[in-house]
């Protein structure tokens, strides 16, 4: 099995303790550690629109794009247990409930799965330093993000 389908299958039926293995931290280090993943995230796809939109410096989308390549193969759907539907890390988790229902786990398995590949795809992409190559896979990979922001993240006040 590919480890992309690997680590889609464990956020797909991992949201238990039992289907992951040891569950580690609390629910507030849980929600504080995803949410520090997603900032890195969120600070290394700014450092990839600067370099499409600015002057382009191969090395620094090639280190941006590993980055996000190694949070979102990290298998960070371990972070994801029940307990963690609501509460503080840094501050409120911004998941919707839908998210942890038992009925959205195949929903949630095809949207990490599609992130996952489009990550690996953006580190290809990097890597042979064609920019307007790099400029499209980051349009294509920003709508794997938003994919699943749409449906399972809230605003938060």
């Amino acid at each position: 099995m590919k480890v992309a389908n690997l680590i889609a299958a464990t956020l797909a039926i991992g949201l238990s303790s039992a289907a992951i293995g040891q569950v580690i931290g609390k629910a507030e280090d849980q929600i504080r550690w995803r949410q520090s993943a997603y900032q890195t995230m969120a600070w290394n796809m700014g450092r990839i629109k600067a370099n499409v939109e600015g002057t382009y410096n191969k090395d620094q989308v090639v280190q941006a794009a590993n980055v996000i390549q190694a949070i979102a193969t990290s298998g960070m759907g371990a972070l994801y247990q029940p307990d963690t539907s609501s509460g503080k890390g840094w501050r409120e988790t911004n998941v919707k409930p839908e998210f942890f229902k038992p009925e959205s786990k195949d929903e949630i398995g095809k949207l990490a799965g599609a992130y996952i590949k489009e990550a690996k795809e953006m580190a290809a992409v990097a890597a042979s330093g064609d920019a307007a190559a790099v400029k499209a896979q980051f349009g294509t990979l920003g709508k794997a993000c938003d994919s699943c922001h749409d449906k399972f993240r809230k605003e938060l006040k």
